[in-house]
């Protein structure tokens, strides 16, 4: 079926567009469930609990390229509904030439001064090495992984979201046979975890600006001489702020669930929270991907001023997620407790106590979509402010407010929802921004 974004949407043509979107962010998110799978079960729980620990850390410069992308993505395609497609690709080869170069002096800051960053991170003096070890090979894949990320939107945009599908589908299905090789085969460790997971992520950035750096690409988009438009560049970081907010305080929270955890439950507890965390990466990722696959369908009727198609494009994906929150969370329950002896599924304390977490854990996707929908809706009408204050309300003060207070009252169980009340209370803000920006956007 060939769709594009000047096209009229039924549900079926909605969801054939944005399906490869939301495949591409489980892919994405399986690099870190594959390698916390293998580590588990062939290295240990501390070596589990060390990449748990680091992981926050780097998915927070990571964010960039995630920021850089949406928030570009909102102007590249806002510019093509307008009918300027060489700006376009200016704006777009711009883009990524900035995302490569900020990646590269992150990545050598980071190789540098992991030691004294897992330090911060309160690691134990059995965890420190891993952690470090882990941290420095991952930055080296670094920049390539930010490209990746950024064009996970961009192929979108370019009405080719199953080439990105195809390419994440690859380095995916990569990473699992190099984490079996390296880890379960040759016994490498965490070292060969951390291996496996850099190949690919530099595969994921690499094939895809091959492919755009073609002249004949035949997508809508080509990498080109850059237009370095630095107002461009800081309304591309403003848009996107709200999904690099997102990312940078779900990192920061994640922090303090590990500092919580450690108080409340030891190792124990930051290994039990790592395996919710690689659930939760896959049930997220599909609203995440829904979101960004529909962004720029949003971002091009407003450049073409097609309110009509704006507000159908709306309606119809409010009805898709509210019934993919329902079906994430029924199914969530229904696999608990299979999903979880997969990953600790050796140790019977750990395991009763990773259960009982994502019981309380899982109820909050039934609000978490229509949340991560709405922030990313704002990015798309090139409203950053509300998409940032929305992300910000909901990863950092809900969630942050709800970590620190519901433990004094209900210990262990108070960290598990905190989660759950943060959705409670960002859902609220939601229904008042979607309300009142109404009349604003016509949608």
């Amino acid at each position: 079926m060939s769709i594009s974004l000047s096209d009229h949407f039924t549900y079926k043509k909605l969801i054939a567009f944005v399906f490869p979107s939301i495949v591409m962010m489980i892919f994405t998110s399986i690099y870190s469930i594959v390698d916390g799978f293998f580590v588990s079960n062939y290295v240990g729980k501390t070596a589990l609990a060390a990449l748990n620990l680091i992981t926050p850390a780097l998915m927070i410069v990571s964010a960039i390229g995630f920021m850089m992308g949406t928030g570009g993505s909102a102007i590249i395609a806002k510019t093509l509904g307008e009918g300027r497609k060489k700006e376009a690709n200016g704006y777009f080869s711009c883009l990524m030439a900035f995302i490569i170069l900020f990646g590269a002096f992150v990545s050598c800051f980071g190789i540098l001064f992991m030691p004294q960053i897992a330090s911060f991170l309160k690691a134990t003096e059995e965890m420190m090495p891993l952690a470090v070890l882990y941290g420095r090979i991952m930055m080296v894949s670094l920049p390539f992984f930010m490209l990746q990320t950024s064009y996970q939107t961009l192929f979108v945009t370019a009405e080719k979201p199953k080439y990105g599908l195809y390419v994440t589908l690859g380095a995916g299905i990569c990473n699992m046979i190099l984490d079996f090789l390296l880890v379960g085969v040759l016994k490498w460790g965490l070292a060969g975890a951390a291996i496996a997971t850099a190949s690919c992520e530099i595969t994921g950035g690499l094939v895809p600006t091959l492919y755009f750096l073609r002249k004949n690409n035949s997508s809508l988009l080509c990498l080109s001489k850059p237009i370095w438009d630095f107002k461009m560049l800081l309304k591309s970081a403003f848009n996107g702020s709200s999904e690099f907010v997102s990312h940078i305080s779900s990192s920061l929270v994640a922090m303090i669930y590990n500092f919580q955890l450690l108080r409340f439950a030891g190792e124990n507890g930051v290994a039990a929270y790592g395996a919710i965390m690689y659930v939760n990466f896959i049930f997220c990722a599909i609203f995440i991907g829904y979101s960004t696959g529909s962004a720029p369908l949003i971002g091009y009727n407003l450049g073409a001023q097609n309110e009509k198609e704006l507000k159908n494009v709306y309606k119809k994906s409010i009805v898709s997620i509210l019934t993919l929150e329902l079906f994430v969370t029924v199914l969530s329950f229904v696999l608990s407790k299979f999903i979880m002896g997969i990953f600790v599924g050796y140790d019977p304390k750990l395991f009763e106590i990773t259960v009982a977490g994502f019981h309380i854990y899982c109820i909050h996707y039934l609000l978490c979509g229509i949340n991560i929908y709405t922030s990313s809706f704002f990015t798309a009408l090139n409203n950053g402010k509300i998409s940032a204050v929305i992300s910000f309300m909901r990863s950092f003060i809900f969630q942050m407010g709800s970590l620190i207070l519901l433990p004094f009252f209900f210990g262990l169980s108070g960290i598990w929802w905190a989660i759950v009340v943060a959705e409670i209370f960002t859902f609220l803000l939601t229904l008042f921004c979607l309300i009142k920006y109404k009349k604003v956007y016509h949608y």
